[in-house]
C-alpha cells in the first residue's frame, strides 16, 4: 500500500477506517482467516509438513517412481495424526468440531496442502484416507471397532497400517461409479458363501497405494444364493483383504504420465478364503456403500486439483518474479501481470466451490461430482496456461508447472472420469430440477412434471 493511500485512509472517519482492509496478508493468509480457530491451526501444520517433508521429495519420486518408497513420509505423517483423520475420537484424529460443520473440511484443506508440493506424494498420504473410508461410512460398528479403531491406533504410534481402496477391473472402470454404466458392467471379482466366511476371486487394476497397503477394502459381487451370477447394483459388497492372505497377489505397478509417486497397481484375489468379521457392514449393501464413499472422497479429489493448480501458479509467479527480460523483472510487464492474474483467479474460484461444498453437513453426490470435475479440468488448463507464461522454461522436466500438467490430468480420470461426473450431477439433479415442469410465476403451479 503506497503512502498516499494510507494517508487517505487515516482521513477517514473512525467507523471508515475500521470498514477498511489494511492488511498486507497474502492470499493463503486471507483464506486461512475465514477458517474457524481449530481449521485455522490444522491448515498451518498441513503446510508446514508438506513444505519440509512433501516438497523436498518431489522431484526425486516424480523421476524415479520405482525406486521411491513412501513408507517413511507415510509413518511421519501417522505420527502427526494425518492418516487417521477420517474419523473422531477414540477411531481417529479427526476434530470433534468437525461433527458441528463440513465432515470433510479439514480434509480438502489436507488434500490442497499436501499436492501443492507434490500431487504424487499428495496422493500417496490421502489414498490411505480413502482404504478406510467403507468402515466408518458403513455405520456398521462391529466393522468400525474390529478394523477402524486399531487401524488408527496403530498409525498414532508409529506402526503405520496402511490402506488402499479397490473397486476398478481390466472391464469395469467408472461405470461402476454411474447408475445406468452398473446395470451394464461386467464385474469378474466375486464373492461366494461358504462356511465361515466366503471366497473370494477376480482382479482389481490402477489401485493407488495398493502396492504398499497393508489391508485393502475391496467391493465384489456376491453370488446369489441359488449359485447364481448376482448384479452390480443388488448384489455388492465389500471386504477388508488383509495382505497375508492366501492366494491374494500383488500385481505389476503401472508407468504412469503423472503422480508419478503414487502407484497404480494391479491385485489378483485367487480362492482367497475371508472370515466373516471381514465383511464390510452387511452384505448386499455396497452398491449404496460405494456411492457414498465417493460422494465423500471426490471433495478431497477436487481439492487434489485445486493444490495442483495452486503449485503450478505459485511456479509460474517465483520465475515471473525471478526472470529478467530487457533488464527489467518478468512481473513488471502488464501482460505477464494480466496472466498470473488469470490464473490465481482460477485457483481462487476452485477454493471457493471446494470449500463452500465442504462445508456441507453431508456431502451430496451433485455437488461433490462438480467439484471433482470443475477442479480437475481448471486444474490442467491452469498448468498448461503456467507453462505457456514460462515459455521454453516451463517445458523442462525440472519445472513444478511441467510436472503439475502431467499430475493434473490423472485427476481427470480417477475417481470417475469427469465425463461420468457431469453424468452423475444430472441424475442427482433429474427429479428436482430438470425433470420440472416449465417455470411459472406461481409457485404452486408447474411444480413437477407428471
Amino acid at each position: 500500500m503506497d503512502s498516499a493511500l494510507r494517508q487517505s485512509i487515516d482521513r477517514l472517519a473512525p467507523i471508515g477506517r475500521l470498514l477498511y482492509d489494511r492488511g498486507p496478508r497474502t492470499l493463503w493468509e486471507r483464506d486461512t482467516a475465514t477458517l474457524p480457530g481449530y481449521l485455522r491451526r490444522r491448515r498451518r501444520a498441513y503446510l508446514r509438513f508438506a513444505r519440509t517433508c512433501i516438497a523436498p521429495e518431489a522431484a526425486e519420486a516424480d523421476r524415479d517412481p520405482e525406486d521411491y518408497d513412501p513408507r517413511p513420509l507415510l509413518l511421519e505423517s501417522g505420527r502427526r495424526g494425518f492418516q487417521s483423520e477420517f474419523a473422531v475420537p477414540p477411531f481417529g484424529t479427526m476434530p470433534l468440531l468437525a461433527l458441528t460443520g463440513g465432515k470433510v473440511l479439514h480434509a480438502v484443506l489436507k488434500a490442497e496442502e499436501f499436492c501443492a508440493a507434490c500431487g504424487g506424494i499428495g496422493l500417496s498420504l490421502l489414498a490411505h484416507d480413502l482404504g478406510i473410508a467403507p468402515l466408518l461410512l458403513s455405520g456398521h460398528l462391529p466393522t468400525i471397532g474390529r478394523w477402524l479403531l486399531p487401524i488408527s491406533h496403530s498409525n498414532r504410534r508409529g506402526s503405520p497400517v496402511l490402506a488402499a481402496f479397490a473397486i476398478t477391473e481390466p472391464s469395469a472402470g467408472s461405470d461402476v461409479e454411474e447408475s445406468a454404466g452398473a446395470r451394464r458392467a461386467r464385474v469378474v471379482t466375486t464373492a461366494r458363501k461358504v462356511p465361515g466366511g466366503y471366497v473370494l476371486n477376480g482382479q482389481k487394476v490402477f489401485i493407488s497405494g495398493a502396492r504398499h497397503a497393508d489391508v485393502v477394502s475391496v467391493f465384489a459381487v456376491l453370488e446369489r444364493p441359488d449359485g447364481t451370477r448376482g448384479s452390480v447394483e443388488a448384489d455388492f459388497t465389500g471386504f477388508m483383504v488383509e495382505r497375508d492372505r492366501s492366494g491374494y497377489r500383488v500385481g505389476r505397478s503401472e508407468h504412469k504420465l503423472g503422480q508419478r509417486a503414487c502407484d497404480a497397481t494391479e491385485l489378483f484375489f485367487d480362492d482367497v478364503f475371508l472370515p466373516a468379521r471381514n465383511l464390510i457392514g452387511t452384505e448386499r449393501s455396497g452398491w449404496a456403500l460405494n456411492r457414498n464413499v465417493l460422494n465423500y472422497s471426490r471433495l478431497p479429489v477436487a481439492a487434489i486439483g485445486l493444490g495442483i493448480a495452486r503449485g503450478a501458479v505459485e511456479a509460474a509467479t517465483d520465475f515471473a518474479r525471478r526472470t529478467r527480460l530487457a533488464g527489467k523483472p518478468l512481473l513488471s510487464y502488464q501482460e505477464i501481470q494480466l496472466g498470473i492474474a488469470d490464473l490465481w483467479m482460477d485457483v481462487m474460484a476452485m477454493r471457493g466451490l471446494v470449500w463452500q461444498s465442504a462445508r456441507r453437513r453431508t456431502p451430496a453426490q451433485g455437488v461433490s461430482s462438480t467439484a471433482k470435475a470443475f477442479c480437475g479440468d481448471r486444474a490442467f488448463a491452469v498448468a498448461t496456461r503456467a507453462m505457456g507464461l514460462m515459455a521454453d522454461h516451463g517445458y523442462l522436466t525440472a519445472n513444478r508447472a511441467e510436472k503439475a500438467m502431467r499430475d493434473a490430468r490423472l485427476n481427470q480420470i480417477y475417481e470417475g472420469t469427469n465425463q461420468i461426473n457431469r453424468l452423475a450431477l444430472i441424475e442427482a439433479i433429474w427429479e428436482s430440477d430438470l425433470a420440472r415442469a416449465p417455470w411459472s410465476l406461481n409457485p404452486n403451479v408447474g411444480s413437477r412434471s407428471r
